[in-house]
């Protein structure tokens, strides 16, 4: 059985032994940690829920491990997970996820530009409008114009015209989630930060709040340029998942006979003109004819290995490719 199958929603009584999880990938941290910690604390501690924070430690190269250990010495709610190396940010995520056990599980980042006070506003807007994700939109963003805002902005708007999910911030780490939906999910590569667009092929319904965003006070970023096209490839990916994966013959299928149409109309007008008696073999149209003929085959025979995959992804476990949603009470 599922662990989230003993968790209730926000909109009710919470069972199971916490309400929320914070998860807080980790990576080179050491001097925001404390803060960090203590900052939730602060903002937590206060509301009366049952919460825990879980820290990832993503093989940080710096004294992060040493503080995280200190610190979940000194404080009840911290959980800390302790990678062997750099597994990188999705891996760090789903990490957490596994070792959560709230019925509600929040994500942000460790540098502190989020802020753990805007925690309960996005559990507010879960319990009043019965959302499955509810996501931050850092309005008033304390970043780079040029290598961080721009890209954002245009990542958001190419995201919701190729997937429909209308955010001002797709990119934002603080997010709030139903546990029982995170549980269904699994994340790879680097789609941490596309949950929101990944759980809407099971129709969950998404939310957003805006919350604080604070300049960095330690370290330097970690994103460059290099991130704008990791998000370019990764929505390119997004969009074959969403359209696709259950029907690869489909997206192979139009590529293959795209090419093999136009191909075989020109071998036939290359066949007729042979038998007219003209010499074909030195035209570069029979070269272009059979190019186009065999990358048709090989798309066709993707697509064929694609419906193979997919039967033996979903038919030997059982797997399926539905959600359903627990009844409104």
């Amino acid at each position: 059985m599922s662990k989230a199958a003993g968790k209730a929603s926000l909109g009710g009584a919470m069972g199971g032994a916490v309400d929320v999880s914070v998860v807080v990938p980790l990576y080179n941290e050491e001097e925001s940690l404390p803060l960090l910690v203590e900052k939730t604390v602060a903002a937590l501690r206060p509301t009366g829920l049952r919460w825990e924070l879980v820290c990832v430690n993503d093989g940080s190269r710096d004294g992060t491990a040493a503080v995280l250990e200190a610190l979940e010495a000194a404080t009840p709610e911290l959980v800390g997970v302790y990678f062997r190396r750099n597994y990188g940010q999705t891996a760090a995520m789903q990490a957490g996820f596994d070792a959560a056990q709230g019925a509600i599980i929040v994500t942000m980042d460790g540098d502190l530009q989020n802020d753990p006070k805007d925690i309960p506003a996005l559990l507010a807007k879960m319990a009043e409008t019965d959302a499955d994700i509810v996501s931050g939109w850092r309005k008033d963003r304390q970043d780079s114009e040029l290598t961080s805002n721009l890209p954002s902005r245009l990542a958001n708007r190419l995201l919701a015209k190729i997937t429909g999910l209308k955010l001002h911030d797709s990119g934002c780490s603080l997010k709030a989630y139903r546990a029982d939906l995170i549980d269904e999910l699994h994340i790879y590569g680097e789609l941490h930060r596309f949950i929101p667009a990944v759980a809407m092929q099971y129709g969950a319904r998404v939310e957003e709040v805006v919350v604080t965003h604070h300049a960095r006070q330690f370290g330097a970023s970690k994103y460059g340029i290099d991130k704008t096209i990791r998000v370019a490839l990764d929505i390119i990916q997004l969009y074959f998942f969403q359209k696709f994966i259950h029907r690869p013959m489909h997206f192979f299928g139009y590529g293959g006979l795209l090419l093999m149409v136009p191909g075989g109309l020109m071998m036939t007008w290359l066949l007729l003109l042979k038998v007219l008696g003209e010499d074909i073999g030195g035209r570069p149209m029979l070269m272009a004819a059979m190019m186009l003929i065999l990358l048709g085959v090989q798309l066709l025979g993707m697509g064929i290995l694609g419906e193979i995959l997919i039967r033996i992804y979903h038919e030997p476990q059982g797997r399926k490719q539905y959600l359903l949603r627990a009844r409104s009470k």
